[in-house]
């Protein structure tokens, strides 16, 4: 399943099943589970777990040095779960020092084209970044969260679980659980119903979201008052504890 072609280091780890196409560089350190495919022309460097059933396309940069002018040489890593797919010309850097040395992908998610994960971000699951989307360094990105084209995302910015970005967003603050947002600076927009109607909330459940956001960002409170009463209304349900919980560890404020 190896093309004689790529050139795979006798220090990586290949499972059986693996697939790896022509003229791919497989680095010292690489470990790859069953079931993935590598197309051709890749280059994964070291210090990278790949689990299984992925699929990465040609031209794709995975695992390579960080672009940060602090980082010296130390080891660091990548590590990438399991069914992802990732697509042509997508780049993906390992960890820094500075942070916990580790960049995380997790499982089922969609890198499209030219898509860039920078040093020390953590991706959830069933994310979707869509054609060109840029993440600076530790940026954290919630399980469900889909990044419209072009969107481009500030250094240490979470958003949130199930949160939308239009194309084109310039976000540099937090974006809440459920929010979507749009714009530069990126503005809120509503709450993403559509993609929670297609993940099968119950109308219960979005109304719920829709009443903390609208107490977040409808009726003329500070940012302190919204929490507040979002933060007395978490007990009774989990959709109010995402959003209590995300803006009470929110370190950048958020997009508002």
């Amino acid at each position: 399943m190896i093309d004689p072609r790529a050139v795979v280091d006798p220090a990586a780890e290949v499972d059986e099943g693996v697939s790896i196409g022509p003229f791919s560089v497989i680095g010292p350190g690489v470990s790859i589970g069953s079931g993935t495919w590598v197309g051709p022309h890749v280059v994964i460097r070291g210090n990278c777990r790949i689990g299984r059933e992925n699929r990465i396309y040609q031209f794709a940069s995975i695992a390579e040095d960080p672009q940060d002018k602090k980082y010296a040489n130390e080891e660091t890593f990548l590590e990438i779960g399991d069914r992802n797919t990732i697509r042509e010309y997508v780049t993906i850097h390992r960890g820094t020092a500075q942070d916990v040395s580790l960049t995380k992908v997790g499982n089922d998610n969609l890198l499209m084209a030219y898509t860039h994960v920078a040093h020390d971000c953590r991706l959830g699951d069933h994310v979707i970044m869509a054609n060109a989307a840029s993440l600076a360094g530790h940026v954290q990105i919630g399980d469900w969260a889909i990044l419209g084209g072009f969107t481009i995302v500030h250094q240490f910015c979470r958003l949130g679980a199930h949160c939308f970005t239009a194309m084109g967003s310039a976000i540099s603050k937090d974006v809440p659980p459920y929010v979507m947002v749009g714009g530069q600076p990126a503005q809120p927009h509503g709450i993403n119903s559509e993609g929670l109607k297609r993940r099968d909330f119950t109308k219960e459940q979005i109304a719920t979201i829709k009443r903390a956001y609208r107490t977040l960002y409808s009726f003329g409170l500070s940012l302190a008052e919204a929490r507040g009463q979002i933060e007395a209304e978490a007990q009774a349900n989990a959709e109010m504890r995402s959003f209590a919980e995300f803006l009470a560890s929110s370190e950048r404020s958020i997009v508002r």
